[in-house]
């Protein structure tokens, strides 16, 4: 029997992978600069937990941190650093841990993605996986396109994973078959709407919704008439109170408020989301924008992990390239 453990399960490393010469920051002449909250997301998880850091130099990238303690980096070449996109997917089969390596082809063909395809297999043939086996799945699927409670629930979108760019454009039915198959999904709850403008990702759930317990999904929510969010966020708010737990009760729902509007240098808006946050074994890192609203969420997160450190990093350099904290980083079940 197959599960796909919760992010706040028990983690055995996080997995990073860092700006380079050849990535997209550089091009923009931003490397510096973007390193900056790539290392202070791996000091953060760092200080009770191993981080794998995959980069191109490793003496140069371990030369950046002040304690290399927890850290591990590791020399593969990558187009890209959006690790939540084509690293592992951790789940339990038969209560041992296995690692899935599914095809990632750059967000429905978007951007080159051949390197980062390959880093799965790469690691592991390295051994940094030890004995935990992997197996490799012909089906395109990125690890922030779906959240699973533990137990069996998959909490996705529509607009992503049944997108003509992915897999041909499947139904939810052979979709849901595919999941339960390689995942052990029991049951898959559908978004149907939401969207954050500037987002390449088709709508990822990591976005949008996360659970956060069994009972409880935290979402964005915006209460502005006048931004163009108001109402196909309003639209997933109607969906996301529709849903019941296995129970059949209604999930308890938490809203994210929505930042301001932020754009970049072609007065683009910039896709910043407050649910883009990571849990780790004793924290809880979340992305803050410069915004008024940093600390409104701040004082959310503390009540619903009460137990962990919540982590505030500034996370407005990378939703420049697009992406945020969750999507920088990948969790390896323990």
């Amino acid at each position: 029997m197959r599960v796909m453990p919760a992010e706040w399960e028990k983690q055995q490393c996080v997995l990073m992978s860092f700006p380079h010469e050849e990535t997209d920051w550089a091009k923009e002449g931003e490397l510096k600069s973007a390193l900056s909250p790539f290392i202070r997301i791996a000091q953060a998880i760092a200080y009770t937990q191993a981080v794998y850091i995959i980069c191109k130099d490793k003496k140069k990238t371990s030369s950046l941190f002040c304690s290399t303690r927890n850290l591990t980096f590791i020399e593969l070449p990558t187009n890209d650093t959006w690790i939540r996109d084509y690293g592992y997917i951790s789940i339990k089969e038969d209560e041992q841990n296995k690692l899935l390596d599914f095809t990632f082809d750059g967000w429905g063909g978007k951007f080159n993605a051949k390197l980062d395809n390959s880093v799965n297999q790469s690691l592991h043939k390295k051994g940094y996986m030890g004995t935990t086996p992997l197996e490799s799945i012909n089906f395109v699927l990125e690890g922030g396109s779906i959240e699973s409670d533990g137990a069996g629930t998959l909490l996705t979108t529509t607009q992503c994973l049944c997108n003509s760019n992915r897999n041909g454009g499947l139904s939810k039915e052979t979709v849901e078959k595919k999941l339960k198959n390689t995942l052990g999904t029991q049951r898959i709850l559908w978004l149907d709407r939401g969207h954050l403008v500037g987002d390449d990702t088709d709508s990822h759930i990591d976005t949008l919704a996360r659970f956060v317990n069994k009972e409880t999904i935290v979402y964005v929510k915006c209460d502005d008439k006048d931004d163009e969010h108001y109402h196909v966020l309003e639209a997933m708010e109607q969906e996301l109170k529709s849903f019941r737990t296995v129970e059949n009760k209604p999930y308890t729902l938490i809203p994210l408020p929505m930042t301001q509007a932020i754009v970049n240098n072609q007065n683009e808006r910039l896709p910043s989301t407050y649910a883009n946050f990571l849990i780790t074994n004793h924290a809880l890192l979340y992305p803050t924008y410069s915004d008024n609203n940093d600390k409104i969420v701040h004082e959310i997160f503390k009540k619903l992990f009460p137990d962990k450190e919540i982590i505030p990093i500034n996370c407005l350099k990378l939703i420049e390239q697009g992406g945020s904290l969750h999507c920088s980083t990948m969790q390896v079940a323990y």
